[in-house]
């Protein structure tokens, strides 16, 4: 097993990314379904009008506003269970820290279209982009619920900047527009029980259709300034703390909280 996550942390590494398929047993998927839908019904339902005209993800599922303290309790153990700690682990040796879920669906619209992008170009312009993916970056552990199209990723962007090819599709400029095909971009489908892990900063895109239902965690490097992105609603308290099994990657957002609020 050692051996095998020594070849996934160089996969990554190298490509940006990788995908262990079957990953997750069935009775695991159920449970994680269960909780992950009642937390999908009930956000739509609060927001009707931005899911029929344009959303295509939510976030912050393990918070209070959507599921019962029973269900955040069983993300929580999911998300510290062996088979992702294990992982998380290898991909982030050095204190790995929680930053957030989302939830990844379908547009109601049939013509909104995907687009290619870096998580990181939300927060920083153009230098500042090329700076942080030279830097510590977040992490995406990914799980489909269903069977889906997956991702079309840019292997190996995560670290160096984009070709001028790249660039212009992304940014939407020079008669290009984001959702155009990459000649770099490789297509990822994915099944109910894979696990895709891939850096928030490499190139990417979803691919719409099928059931498409995925859940990710986000995961930091806690030498990264990423702590005050994570909202505080969404981390366990100390009695919640006390019943999942190996919490670490939690006590560790909480330890760089408490360093920020001195």
């Amino acid at each position: 097993m050692v051996s095998n996550l020594n070849h996934l942390k160089n996969e990554y590494d190298q490509q940006g990314y990788f995908v262990i398929q079957n990953y997750f047993t069935e009775t695991e998927m159920s449970a994680l379904r269960e909780t992950v839908q009642t937390f999908h019904e009930t956000w739509k339902a609060d927001n009707e009008t931005f899911f029929q005209k344009e959303a295509f993800n939510s976030s912050l599922i393990t918070g209070t506003q959507y599921l019962q303290s029973q269900d955040r309790l069983k993300l929580f153990n999911f998300i510290c269970s062996k088979k992702m700690t294990d992982i998380i682990n290898a991909i982030i040796p050095n204190d790995p820290a929680f930053m957030n879920t989302q939830l990844f669906f379908n547009p109601q619209r049939p013509q909104q279209e995907n687009f290619w992008h870096r998580d990181c170009q939300y927060d920083h312009h153009i230098e500042g982009q090329k700076k942080a993916i030279q830097e510590t970056q977040v992490v995406h552990f990914r799980v489909p619920l269903f069977d889906e199209p997956g991702m079309e990723l840019v292997p190996g962007s995560h670290k160096r900047w984009d070709t001028q090819e790249e660039l212009d599709v992304r940014l939407a400029r020079k008669r290009k527009f984001s959702s155009d095909e990459l000649s770099t971009g490789k297509k990822i489908p994915l099944k109910a029980g894979d696990l895709l892990v891939f850096s928030a900063d490499m190139i990417h895109r979803g691919l719409y259709g099928l059931d498409r239902l995925a859940f990710d965690t986000l995961i930091f490097d806690s030498e990264g300034d990423f702590v005050d992105y994570v909202d505080d609603d969404c981390l366990p308290d100390e009695v919640m703390l006390e019943k999942i099994t190996n919490p670490t990657i939690f006590k560790n957002t909480l330890y760089l909280k408490s360093l920020s609020e001195c």
